[in-house]
Formats: C-alpha cells, structure tokens, sequence
C-alpha cells in the first residue's frame, strides 16, 4: 500500500484536498445537517476557540521547530515535530469543524471600522492561507511518509515544504490574531 501510495503522491494530494476542503466549506456554509452531529454540551463547544487557540500556539512552536531540526540536518528530529504539527493541525481541524458545523462561524462582536480594516483582511488572508496550504502540506507529508528520509532529496519535498512551512505558520499566526479579535480583545 505505501509503495502504491509512493507512486501516485500528487493523485493522493489532489482527493485529500478536495475531500478535506469540502468537509471545511461544507461546515462553514452549513451543508453537514445539524441534526445529524450529535450536541455536545455548551461548555465543551464555549471551550473550543480556547483549546484551538492553544493548539495553534503549540502548532506554531512545533513548526518553528521543525525548520530549525530541518536546517541544521537533524531530518528525524524534523520529522517528529512537522508530524507533530499535523497532529496538532487535525486536532485543531477537528474541533474547529465539529464546533462550526453546530452554530456556524462566530460573528465579529467588534466595532464596524474595527471589522472592516483590521478583522476581516487578516481572516481573508488566514483563510485563502489555510486554503493554499492543504495541498502543500499534503504533497510534503506523503513524500515524507512514503519514502525514507535519504530519499526525499530527489524529490521536491524540501522546496515545497520551505513554501508550505512558511505559509503554515503564517496563517496559524494569523488564527490567533483573528482568535485574539474575537475572544479575547471583544
């Protein structure tokens, strides 16, 4: 199964985006039928932004991490916390879907001039991010897990990952701030 899964990486990447992005967009624009998710407390669901928040903090540091194991050639180190970091990534994804999915996206409790200037360009670009990213992250994670780490040089694992990092972190920096926005700061 690895060795077919080796050998059709981009064909892989493509249906895990696909299928992942349509599970994101149909919890936002409300497609996944209420009914059929059971309800978990208040509680838990008022907790989730808290606990996603804490797992992108975690996730940012595991990144960070992971480049700096990566630059200094310590590929087994960088390895553990850049899969670490899609652990972490899913959890967020997860909980983030389950709590979207029951009441829809949180409303921007802020000022207008506040909402239009400063919350909804740092969620558009978090967003279109988070979007660019799914593809990326898959491509490098499948060749990372299907290939022994002395082989990936004769792939564009390193290239892709430089971008699909970069733009990671950004946007789980950018989560944060739209976290911060809408929790914390009003």
């Amino acid at each position: 199964m690895i060795r077919t899964a080796r050998d059709h990486v981009p064909e892989l990447t493509a249906i895990l985006t696909v299928v992942s992005l349509a599970l994101v967009f149909g919890a936002v624009l409300g497609a996944i039928p209420r009914g059929s998710i059971p309800r978990a407390p208040e509680a838990t669901l008022s907790v989730i932004p808290h606990v996603n928040a804490v797992v992108s903090t975690v996730a940012v540091g595991t990144i960070l991490a992971g480049v700096v194991f990566a630059r200094r050639g310590e590929f087994e180190k960088h390895r553990a916390m850049m899969l670490s970091s899609a652990a972490l990534f899913a959890v967020f994804l997860v909980l983030y879907l389950y709590k979207v999915a029951l009441e829809g996206p949180a409303e921007f409790p802020g000022p207008d001039v506040v909402y239009t200037w400063a919350y909804l360009p740092l969620l558009a670009v978090h967003i279109l991010l988070a979007v660019v990213c799914i593809p990326l992250l898959y491509y490098v994670l499948l060749l990372a897990t299907t290939r022994p780490v002395s082989a990936l040089v004769d792939t564009a694992h390193a290239r892709v990952g430089r971008v699909a990092a970069s733009l990671w972190l950004i946007s789980f920096v950018l989560g944060n701030v739209v976290y911060a926005l809408l929790y914390v700061v009003y």
